[in-house]
């Protein structure tokens, strides 16, 4: 008798740029054929996810979900964070104040995050999500940049952790100039390292309907 986990799975990318990276790369493998190439044998790997979505796209990608999916991984967050981008640049009194005005964005994307999160495990499939990466390190505007996505990637662990959804800190794989096409996007590079990344999320994690350990 075979086994369901022996069985080749069926891996479904939902999210932003980071997996829909095929325009930045043109002549080079994207992210999803990086990932089908990571993958056993037999597995599959669809993309669904859409350049420039944020967390309200995610809904309408799962639309379009394969009926044989076995598995979804999810990156996104950082075109939500880019809206509240003016807010690097809106006047304070006090560092405090300052805080506080991007901590209210930051309760603002947590909500909306935790939604969405909710409705991609409302599907029953194992899932994983990813960080916001820290951005091309050559940017010059890096450093604060790294400073502000701390608090949306913080929404972001908090709310995987909290419904017991493993994480690929991506912040952790897309570290160096090379990994990215532009300040803002995977290269090819880059994209194969998220995609062995996001392969050994789902391989670790195949035998376990959800996890706390991060990639």
């Amino acid at each position: 008798m075979t086994h369901a986990e022996d069985r080749p799975g069926h891996v479904v990318l939902l999210g932003d740029s980071i997996f829909d990276n095929g325009v930045y790369v043109p002549g080079g493998p994207d992210v999803v054929t990086h990932l089908r190439g990571e993958l056993p044998a037999g597995w599959a790997a669809t993309l669904l996810a859409v350049d420039g979505d944020v967390t309200a796209g995610i809904p309408r990608q799962l639309a379009s979900l394969p009926a044989d999916a076995t598995h979804l991984v999810v990156s996104v967050g950082g075109n939500d964070a880019l809206g509240h981008a003016h807010l690097l640049g809106a006047p304070v009194r006090s560092v405090a104040e300052g805080i506080a005005l991007l901590g209210r964005a930051q309760s603002a994307f947590e909500r909306d995050y935790a939604a969405m999160l909710d409705g991609v495990l409302a599907t029953g499939l194992p899932t994983a999500v990813c960080t916001v990466y820290d951005t091309n390190p050559s940017a010059p505007e890096h450093a604060v940049i790294r400073s502000a996505l701390a608090l949306f990637n913080d929404a972001i662990t908090r709310t995987a952790f909290a419904r017991a959804v493993p994480v690929v800190d991506l912040r952790l794989v897309c570290t160096q100039a090379a990994d990215y096409a532009n300040p803002i996007e995977p290269s090819v590079v880059g994209g194969a390292r998220i995609a062995r990344a996001v392969a050994a999320a789902v391989l670790v994690h195949r035998d376990a309907r959800r996890s706390t350990v991060t990639a």
